[in-house]
C-alpha cells in the first residue's frame, strides 16, 4: 500500500508543498526598490498586511462576497439539486450535462458575457428601457452585485451537484413515511431531506467558500479597478508592484484566513449534522 501511496504523495510534495514553501521564504524578506527583494527572516510583511486599513477592508470585502455567494449558492441550488437527484427519466445525463456545461467555459468569456447583459448598453438595460421600467442606463456593471452574480454563476454547478450527489443516496421511503405521518412536500424537505443532506450540504459550503475567496477573473472584469479583492490584490504585488515579499504574505494571509473560516464553518455544520 505504501508503495502505491508514495508516486502521488512525492507529486504532491513536488507540485503543492514546494511551492508554498518557497513562497513562504520569499514572504519573510524585505523588499528593495532597487534589488527587488532583499534575504531575511522578517514578520513585517504580515505586520503591515494586517495593520493596513486598506487591505482591512480588502479583506472584509473578500469574505463578505464570498459567504453571500455561498449562502445565495445553498439556497439557489436546493431546489434544482433535488429534482436532479430524484429524475429518473431518460432525460437525466441530458440534466447532468447542463449543469456541468458552464464549467466547460472559461471565467474570462463567463465574466465577458455578464459583461455585455450589465453594461450600460447591455441587453438587460435595453430591455428595461424598451419595457418602459427605466428611463436611463441603470448601473449594473462595476458594482458588488455584479461581482456576487459573476461568482455566484461560476460556483453554482459545484454546488447543485453536491448536493444532487448527497440527495440521490437518501431512499425515497424516508419521503414517503414523512407523508404517511401527515408532512407537506415541503416540511418533509425541510425537515427529513435537509438534515439527511447535512454532509453534502457542509461538503458544499466549503468548496464553494474556497473557490469564492480566491476568486480573480470575475472580481476583476465585472468589479472594475475601484472593486478590491484579495485576490487581484495579491496579483497587483507580484506583477505590478513587484513586491514579491509583501504579495506573498497577502497570499499566505488570505490562505489562514480561508482555512481557519473554512474549519470553523466545518465544525459548525458537522455539529448540526450531528
Amino acid at each position: 500500500m505504501a508503495t502505491l501511496i508514495l508516486p502521488a504523495t512525492l507529486l504532491v510534495l513536488a507540485l503543492l508543498v514546494a511551492p508554498l514553501v518557497f513562497l513562504l521564504r520569499i514572504s519573510l524578506n524585505e523588499y528593495s526598490p532597487t534589488q527587488l527583494m532583499i534575504e531575511a527572516l522578517s514578520p513585517a510583511n504580515y505586520l503591515r498586511a494586517i495593520a493596513d486599513p486598506y487591505y482591512q477592508e480588502v479583506m472584509g470585502t473578500t469574505m463578505t462576497v464570498a459567504l453571500s455567494c455561498t449562502f445565495l449558492a445553498l439556497v439557489l441550488g436546493l431546489a434544482p439539486a433535488y429534482w436532479l437527484a430524484r429524475m429518473e427519466s431518460r432525460w437525466k445525463s441530458l440534466a447532468l450535462i447542463l449543469t456541468l456545461f458552464p464549467l466547460l467555459v472559461g471565467n474570462v468569456v463567463r465574466a465577458a458575457g455578464w459583461m455585455a447583459l450589465l453594461g450600460r448598453d447591455g441587453a438587460i438595460n435595453a430591455a428595461l428601457q424598451g419595457l418602459g421600467l427605466s428611463g436611463e442606463p441603470l448601473t449594473l456593471l462595476y458594482t458588488k452585485g455584479a461581482v456576487i452574480a459573476g461568482i455566484l454563476a461560476v460556483v453554482a454547478p459545484y454546488m447543485i451537484l453536491t448536493l444532487a450527489a448527497v440527495i440521490e443516496g437518501i431512499p425515497r421511503q424516508v419521503e414517503e413515511a414523512a407523508a404517511n405521518l401527515g408532512a407537506g412536500p415541503l416540511t418533509a424537505f425541510r425537515r427529513v431531506i435537509l438534515p439527511l443532506a447535512a454532509p453534502g450540504v457542509a461538503a458544499g459550503c466549503v468548496l464553494v467558500f474556497i473557490l469564492c475567496m480566491n476568486a480573480y477573473a470575475t472580481p476583476v472584469l465585472l468589479g472594475g479597478p475601484q472593486f478590491k479583492m484579495m485576490a487581484p490584490a495579491v496579483y497587483d504585488q507580484f506583477v505590478r508592484g513587484t513586491n514579491w515579499p509583501f504579495g506573498a504574505a497577502l497570499a499566505f494571509l488570505l490562505l489562514a484566513v480561508t482555512l481557519t473560516l473554512t474549519v470553523i464553518g466545518g465544525a459548525a455544520l458537522g455539529r448540526r449534522a450531528r
